[in-house]
Formats: C-alpha cells, structure tokens, sequence
C-alpha cells in the first residue's frame, strides 16, 4: 500500500468540505455555542459547569462528527463518487484511510477550536490537565466519525442517516452517565452501559476534569474507545463494495 492514495483521497475530501461552509459551520461553530449555551444556562451554578462542562467539551464533537461523516460518507455513495473510485486501482483500505484521515484532521480541529473556547473564553476550570481534556475531545471526535463511516452502509437517504442519531447516539447519552451515575440506574441498564463506548469516553474526560492524577484508568478508557474506534473502521471497510447500495 503506498501512502500516495490515501493522501490523494484526504486531500480530495478536504477540499470538497472547505467548499461546503454550512458543514464547516456545523463542525466547528455549533460546539462553542452549546457549550457557551450551558455555561450561561447555569450561569448562577459555575461549579455545574466546572463539573459537567469538561465532558461535553468531548461529547458535543462526539455528536457531529457521526453526524456529518455519516451523511458525507452516504452521499459518497449514492452519488456513485464510491464506486467509481473502486473501479481505479485502489485498495479498500487506501480508500478507508484517506476518509478518515481527512475526518480526523478535521475532528482534531474541531475538538481543539472547542476546548479553546471552553478553557479560554469561558473560564472552565477542571482539576486535571487541560492538554488532557483536549486530547480526549479529540478522541471522542475520532470515535465519532469512525462510527458515523459505519453507520452510513445502513442508510439510502440522508434522512434515514439522520435517523440513526436516536438509535446510536442517544441511548448512549442516556446511559454514559452524564446525566445520572450509571450504579443509581436500573442493573440491566448499568450493565449495557459498558457496552457501549460512550461510556469509556465519558469516565476518561470525567476523570481528567475531577481528579489532579487520573493515571492508569484514564489510560484504559482512551485504549478502548481507540479499539472501538479501530474496529468500527474496519467493519466500514467490510461495506466498501464495487456497487453502491
């Protein structure tokens, strides 16, 4: 595999994003408005937002980056752009990676112009290092383009992309432990929660914004949601096909 493809298909990607400035604004303004729409929510509760606002600086750019690359990588596909690029000598996996190189470039920009905002407009104030929080929002974006790549074999319309933020996204939400702690919930529910990656994702950046030393375990949340990241990517490639659906 020569790394020329793979740069080629990024560097094509990028160039129809950076064409595209509501997606743009999607990516990289959204994220900033909700967290500063939190940070004044509870604008009379600053230690709510210390406490909840360093997750959400990861989980925001979790959210749409699925969605945006869940739709992105559908319209690939449905306007044949996929399949005729399947048609030149490339492998499934230069094609895979040039998506997601760009994606992640893209996400680690994303994550970055969101925790700029939090750290340095907003004042968020966590106990952990902030280049901590910054490399899990990172992460976290990653992981959610690598699932929306995924997601988009499951979907003809870009409305039935859309449709899977509640299947995929939401009960993540739910049950990641954002909104209440997963050992008060329900023991069924507790116990699903660990399957799912949001999860992991959730306990690191909860970590880095409590505790001075988070040390090993944030170390092995990271290491799973890399692997889930890993491994949806290579089920995307498994729906690469010669004939788009």
């Amino acid at each position: 595999m020569s790394p020329r493809a793979p740069l080629a298909t990024a560097e094509r990607v990028l160039r129809q994003l950076r064409r595209d400035p509501r997606t743009l604004a999607l990516v990289l303004v959204v994220p900033p408005v909700l967290l500063t729409l939190f940070k004044y929510v509870f604008v009379d509760q600053p230690g709510t937002f210390d406490r909840i606002g360093g997750p959400l600086v990861g989980i925001f750019p979790f959210i749409v980056m699925f969605l945006i690359t869940s739709i992105a990588m559908l319209r690939e596909r449905t306007t044949g752009t996929l399949e005729r690029l399947m048609t030149l000598p490339l492998s499934k996996l230069d094609l895979l990676l040039g998506y997601g190189i760009a994606f992640a470039l893209l996400a680690a920009v994303q994550a970055a112009v969101a925790s700029a905002v939090a750290f340095g407009l907003l004042g968020l104030d966590v106990a952990g290092p902030t280049w901590l929080v910054i490399a899990l929002a990172v992460g976290n974006a990653i992981l959610g383009m690598s699932l929306g790549l995924f997601a988009s074999a499951f979907a003809r319309t870009e409305f039935q992309a859309v449709q899977f933020m509640p299947a995929l996204v939401f009960p993540q939400l739910l049950l990641c432990g954002l909104l209440a702690p997963r050992e008060r919930m329900a023991r069924v529910l507790e116990i699903t929660s660990y399957a799912m990656p949001l999860t992991w994702a959730y306990d690191a950046l909860a970590r880095a914004v409590t505790e001075r030393d988070p040390g090993v375990k944030v170390a092995r949340d990271a290491a799973i949601v890399l692997g889930v990241a890993l491994v949806s990517l290579g089920l995307a490639a498994t729906t690469l096909r010669r004939r788009t659906p």
